[in-house]
């Protein structure tokens, strides 16, 4: 059954200034540290879970009251995982997202992929860019710079165990402007600050190891660990990556 009655997520539009500071903060960096781990598993608290980590040196009371709320949507969802599909062919593909400048605080972009092999979720990510995007092209343009390196990865260690992948990857954006940026062999003005990722995700495309498609935002799976969701486009984006409920009748 698939996992329709999670609980929407919790309200994660905080900044470092939110209400008064705790004046122990303790409790609330090991129950962060604890959703870290669990995020291993469940990616459905990535993104918030990214959120309170980012007070972790100076959390006030809103942010305690966020990480409760956390918990109480776990609480409500204990047999969630997911499904890992015996059937399907051992291809990965990728899909990759950015929301521009979406910390009220400082202005940074928020990256996110997910990549599966075959039907089976088997790496996301949900993290803050190192430092501001001045357009969205650009935000979208880091965020397929950390997920190529994450394939990458994946490919290698799949190679490893005797899983050998085809010639190429597809890696799904849903950004138009940034696919023409990979797909250029001529610097402008505008990609310069960039410079760096764009020889990397070039090579790559040119190389044949990765194939950009493009992807409508309705069907960008990497857009859940980008922002927060109404609570029918959370539950279609879960069904999408497969995370169900085991709960024993």
């Amino acid at each position: 059954m698939v996992a329709k009655e999670v609980i929407e997520q919790p309200n994660v539009k905080l900044t470092p200034m939110d209400d008064s500071p705790l004046s122990n903060p303790t409790r609330y960096r090991q129950l962060v540290g604890s959703l870290v781990y669990l995020t291993t598993t469940r990616p459905d608290m990535a993104y918030a879970v990214h959120i309170v980590s980012q007070f972790m040196a100076a959390p006030r009371s809103t942010h305690y009251a966020t990480v409760l709320r956390i918990i109480h949507c776990v609480k409500g969802t204990l047999f969630h995982g997911l499904h890992f599909s015996a059937n399907s062919s051992p291809v990965l593909r990728a899909y990759s997202d950015a929301d521009w400048a979406s910390d009220p605080s400082d202005r940074r972009s928020t990256t996110g992929y997910c990549l599966f092999l075959g039907n089976s979720l088997i790496s996301w990510r949900s993290k803050k860019q190192a430092i501001p995007s001045r357009s969205s092209i650009e935000a979208e343009y880091r965020a397929l710079g950390d997920t190529i390196s994450e394939l990458l990865s994946l490919w290698w260690l799949l190679e490893d165990m005797g899983i050998p992948q085809p010639s190429f990857t597809d890696l799904y954006c849903d950004n138009q402007s940034a696919m023409q940026i990979a797909h250029n062999d001529v610097f402008h003005e505008r990609t310069k600050h960039i410079e760096v990722d764009c020889h990397f995700i070039r090579h790559h495309v040119v190389q044949g190891t990765v194939h950009l498609v493009f992807i409508g935002s309705a069907d960008q799976l990497a857009d859940l660990f980008t922002k927060a969701h109404f609570p029918e486009h959370f539950h279609t984006l879960l069904s999408k990556l497969k995370l169900v409920s085991s709960q024993p009748p």
